[in-house]
């Protein structure tokens, strides 16, 4: 059996340059402590929440289609291996059909078997289907 990246997708009435614009600020819907940059390609950013603090760098961006993120370091505290997400990539595919856009994020390298698949998972929906929907379609996202 093939292990399977987490992945999550949600769908809003906007363009998918709004979507875009919604997910490159990522202190409006993840992350409130944040530096760097995270628009263009190679752009680096880092996110942090008290100790916990992941590197980003964007290797792909095709323009209102798709954003990547690889993780370039991190320091996760409550785990055993605390760079667990070090070299795992986090991917937005951005789809428009009608009026309706849908962003397909999917963590690659975050698979059931890791340590923190569980906590891990259950973030990234609340991110995702939470705080950057709300972002996407009101213009209020509950960043941490």
């Amino acid at each position: 059996m093939t292990s399977q990246n987490f992945t999550c997708t949600i769908t809003a009435k906007t363009t998918a340059r709004n979507a875009v614009n919604a997910i490159n600020h990522v202190n409006l819907w993840w992350a409130k402590n944040y530096e760097g940059k995270s628009e263009k390609l190679n752009d680096v950013f880092t996110v942090r929440f008290g100790d916990t603090f992941v590197t980003f760098k964007l290797t792909e961006v095709v323009p209102n289609k798709k954003i990547m993120w690889l993780v370039t370091n991190c320091y996760l505290p409550w785990l055993n291996n605390k760079t667990e997400w070090t070299g795992t990539e986090c991917v937005f595919d951005i789809s428009t059909k009608n009026d309706l856009t849908t962003i397909h994020f999917t963590h690659i390298g975050l698979v059931p078997e890791v340590e923190c698949y569980d906590a891990c998972i259950t973030g990234w929906t609340g991110h995702i289907k939470g705080s950057l929907l709300n972002l996407v379609t009101t213009g209020k996202g509950q960043p941490e």
